[in-house]
């Protein structure tokens, strides 16, 4: 994948928590200024990151269901998850260079960790 891919409610098991690949997951809304400027930024890193981590985006205004499970409160927000389970999330507006460092550390966290 070197584009993100977008997901509803239904396909966030499947996608993201069943994914042998870590997954970093965007919960955002089109009407959020924040997430409209950190969008081509994720855009370019799961290019960058393409085979290694999927970019996975979920409108919060359709798909309420996992950002309420995970409690996001505020967008955007970014989930790390490797092996079903969240290894680090970021809130609101964050540097590439932040970015980056958290999918780095994400592929080098061990299995089951």
């Amino acid at each position: 994948m070197n584009k993100p891919i977008h997901i509803n409610d239904n396909e966030f098991e499947n996608t993201v928590l069943k994914s042998t690949t870590p997954v970093v997951v965007d919960f955002w809304a089109p009407w959020c200024q924040p997430c409209r400027m950190i969008a081509p930024v994720l855009e370019n890193l799961a290019g960058e990151y393409a085979d290694k981590i999927t970019v996975a985006k979920v409108d919060t205004d359709k798909n309420p269901e996992w950002a309420m499970k995970y409690g996001v409160q505020g967008i955007p927000t970014l989930l790390f998850i490797k092996d079903g389970q969240v290894q680090d999330i970021i809130v609101g507006v964050a540097a590439i260079s932040v970015i980056k460092a958290k999918m780095d550390a994400l592929l080098k966290t061990p299995v089951g960790a």
